[in-house]
């Protein structure tokens, strides 16, 4: 089966890639330095010639509102436009675990465009909901940085692993359609200071963790159940504590 997986070169795409061929399939790695452009259309129709499946795993290379939005509605209607010319039979789109609820940043919005874009398209599909990734959450520490302090709101988060995250979408791309979305999180769930507490201290990295009940989560307001995901949803095995003693061991001893 020839599977397209669209970001195929990015964090999730290359390892997607890695794991549908590991599984026997013929996997295409498409992207703009492959010359595949999904905002332009140039090279989707090669890219996509005799493809069974298309994965979508794209990022917006800008979150500023109007450009992200772009970003997804244009890359979106031009994939799946092509998708119905070429006979594509699945499109599978990575998405995040409470993007309905996070509609106050305009990148959820745009990800809310997307998936409506796909639900109303004639193309059988499944939207993989995960939630955020072990890789990104120093990423929030960042974001929510004043001077040697890191405020954040002490609300449950439920990370996993990139590396898991690929493996669902696999496991999604290699079957039937659900035309539906399913959800995907890690083992456990956190208070979001305490993660980044235990991110930080991994890392040796001296910045004090505060947590605030009025602070945002990247200037979006959370409550305790915003970032998580239902319990019907699928648990990933990697467990944060093995993932950051692995950060915390390629850390030179004078960092």
């Amino acid at each position: 089966m020839k599977i397209v997986i669209i970001g195929g070169t990015g964090l999730i795409g290359s390892k997607l890639v890695k794991k549908l061929r590991e599984h026997g399939h013929e996997t295409v790695a498409a992207s703009p330095s492959s010359g595949v452009n999904t905002l332009t259309g140039e090279g989707l129709a090669d890219a996509l010639n005799g493809a069974s499946v298309v994965v979508d795993v794209t990022n917006s290379p800008s979150w500023e509102d109007a450009a992200v939005l772009k970003f997804f509605e244009t890359s979106t209607r031009n994939l799946l436009a092509y998708e119905a010319v070429g006979g594509v039979g699945h499109h599978v789109a990575l998405s995040v675990v409470g993007t309905e609820r996070l509609l106050e940043s305009g990148f959820f919005r745009a990800k809310m465009a997307q998936e409506n874009l796909i639900k109303s398209s004639s193309i059988p599909y499944s939207i993989v909901r995960a939630t955020q990734f072990f890789e990104f959450v120093k990423n929030i520490a960042d974001f929510s940085t004043g001077g040697n302090t890191v405020c954040l709101p002490p609300v449950l988060i439920q990370p996993m692993a990139a590396d898991d995250v690929a493996s669902e979408v696999a496991r999604v791309a290699m079957g039937s359609p659900l035309n539906g979305t399913v959800e995907v999180g890690g083992p456990e769930r956190f208070r979001l200071d305490e993660l980044i507490r235990m991110d930080l201290a991994a890392r040796k990295d001296p910045r004090e963790v505060i947590a605030d009940p009025q602070a945002s989560y990247f200037g979006i307001q959370v409550t305790e159940s915003t970032l998580v995901p239902g319990d019907q949803a699928r648990r990933s095995e990697g467990r944060f504590e093995n993932w950051v003693s692995q950060v915390a061991r390629q850390i030179p001893n004078s960092a």
